[in-house]
């Protein structure tokens, strides 16, 4: 176990929670039936399928959908996602755990569970090629059934190591062999407040709309779309998809995401609003967070392909020295364009 406290700041953009050791691959391995897995998301969602109908009254709809976004936001997206994984930013370690429980009430997993299946994804991904459960490469249906009830053995598989501030953290220790129990705390409150109604729309239906959501946005933005970057010899290209920003608190622009995965802030332009990063720099107004890393104060990322002017813009501000502005890039392409008589591509290079 390792002490990954401290990331170097030329280490920001790789992936922490795995040894990348001689022979590891992520194309070949074979998916296998969870039955964990498999029993608590189909349970919930025919539970909330079931059981939503006969339950509902909109007091308990309404409990449902704030208490799935405040969940998704403080939760998913700044406690697990932005704050564990990539830590984006940072904060008292109070804060922290309080972000990763809410994050437990969604639903997913325990932390040590999140870490390593979206570090696995992130990781194979950056990679020029692997299995097609990693990459949302298999269609709608079978990745949504793959997604939920089976997981994926790699035959030579790197090694999960979260680091030493994490793994020996009893709180997250905790968590993550209790994280189905946490719900009940919720439910028995729920019960005593709302009955059967808050339970059921409370806790199965919020859980089932909330692990569904993020798989089928985690699905649309790992297929052909909205793109203002490209990442060189990836086997997969993300995509923003702005119509689930608000919802998914600003998750939904994957493609920036993938670009600058050490950035706290995922709506890097006008219009993409970022929930998440808005409750980032919340806490840092009220003191609760600081060292929030964007893109402007990140180390110049190499590597990268900038496909619009907007991107390019970010990239400069990012790399601070760029060879390249996006005016010098144009003029170089439509010169080499009208030397050769050949439409060459207007896309801004990232040099290194």
């Amino acid at each position: 176990m390792t002490d990954k406290s401290c990331i170097q700041k030329d280490d920001v953009y790789k992936v922490h929670s795995f040894i990348i050791s001689k022979g590891v691959n992520p194309v070949h391995g074979k998916v296998v039936w969870d039955p964990l897995k498999s029993l608590w998301y189909g349970g919930m969602l025919l539970g909330a399928l079931i059981l939503g109908p006969l339950t509902f009254t909109w007091d308990a709809a309404l409990l449902c959908i704030i208490l799935l976004e405040i969940t998704v936001c403080l939760g998913w997206s700044v406690g697990m996602h932005r704050r564990l994984i990539h830590r984006s930013f940072k904060c008292p370690l109070w804060v922290e755990r309080i972000l990763v429980w809410f994050g437990v009430i969604f639903g997913m997993q325990g932390p040590f569970g999140v870490i390593k299946a979206h570090d696995m994804r992130d990781w194979a991904q950056r990679q020029n090629d692997c299995h097609p459960y990693l990459r949302h490469g298999s269609g709608l249906l079978k990745d949504f059934w793959w997604t939920h009830h089976y997981r994926l053995v790699l035959d030579n598989p790197p090694e999960f190591d979260p680091g030493t501030e994490i793994a020996n953290d009893r709180f997250y220790n905790f968590l993550q062999n209790t994280w189905m129990l946490q719900q009940v705390p919720l439910a028995l409150i729920f019960y005593a407040v709302g009955g059967w109604p808050w339970i059921v729309w409370g806790v199965i239906v919020r859980v089932a709309l909330g692990v569904h959501m993020h798989w089928f946005v985690g699905y649309l933005c790992h297929q052909d779309g909205n793109k203002d970057w490209e990442v060189d010899s990836a086997a997969v290209q993300a995509s923003n998809f702005p119509i689930a920003g608000l919802p998914s608190m600003g998750e939904a622009y994957h493609n920036n995401h993938h670009a600058f995965p050490a950035s706290a802030k995922l709506g890097l332009f006008k219009g993409q609003a970022d929930f998440g990063y808005i409750f980032v720099r919340m806490l840092e107004k009220l003191g609760l967070a600081n060292n929030i890393q964007v893109p402007e104060n990140l180390p110049a990322r190499s590597g990268i392909l900038a496909l619009s002017e907007r991107a390019d813009k970010t990239l400069h501000r990012n790399r601070h020295k760029g060879e390249y502005s996006a005016a010098t890039q144009r003029r170089k392409n439509t010169e080499l364009s009208r030397g050769s008589g050949v439409q060459r591509s207007t896309g801004y290079r990232a040099l290194s």
